[in-house]
């Protein structure tokens, strides 16, 4: 069993990405599966060509995808992916869609994880989580939908979802804003695996 984790290098003001640091820190292993760490870009264009690229090349059975959600309080498991691009601030390469479609595609996605049995198993756990229903329509969305186009117009078996994480203590000294421990993050998205693995 082969398992794809991503996070996001920073972007906006920030000099670091909680997704990408706590992904970095998951084991080689969980449960038997092999764990393949990569980064993304925070670029619409970039994610869209080399996303798939990436699912093709690893051959994973699951694939999750962690970034920052900046202002959320809890660590949140993303249930539909839309097709569309909208950002009022550029991405890392200075891109700002407005009501662009990723492909031509369907409208939405579903995740394909278990999301609500990896909320009930994060919370017995004591971590904060939740479902979210919304995941934007900046690159976090973007990279969803892209994973899950891709596995289900190629007639993959992998399943797919996406999760967010709220910023480290680190990233709020000079903000009112919400933050979780990068170690509580980690073992938030180990356990997402370790459930996800299960429905395999």
């Amino acid at each position: 069993m082969k398992v794809l984790i991503t996070g996001f290098e920073p972007f906006g003001e920030e000099k670091i990405n909680p997704s990408w640091e706590a992904v970095k820190m998951l084991p080689e292993e969980i449960e038997g599966a092999r764990i393949v760490k990569k980064q993304l870009p925070v670029s619409f264009k970039r994610v869209r060509r080399l996303l798939p690229e990436l699912i093709d090349n690893t051959k994973p059975d699951l694939v999750i995808l962690t970034g920052q959600a900046g202002g959320r309080f809890n660590i949140t498991v993303e249930r539909v992916a839309i097709n569309v691009m909208d950002s009022v601030k550029g991405d890392n390469d200075g891109y700002a869609p407005e009501d662009e479609l990723i492909f031509n595609g369907p409208a939405a996605y579903f995740a394909t994880i278990p999301i609500r049995r990896i909320v009930k198993t994060l919370r017995e756990e004591k971590i904060p989580a939740m479902i979210s229903n919304s995941a934007g329509t900046y690159v976090c969305n973007t990279a969803m939908y892209t994973a899950l186009h891709h596995i289900s117009s190629q007639g993959l078996k992998a399943k797919a979802g996406f999760i967010h994480v709220p910023y480290i203590p680190e990233q709020v000294l000079d903000k009112t804003k919400p933050s979780m421990s990068l170690d509580m993050i980690k073992r938030g998205i180990q356990l997402a695996v370790r459930e996800s693995l299960k429905s395999l």
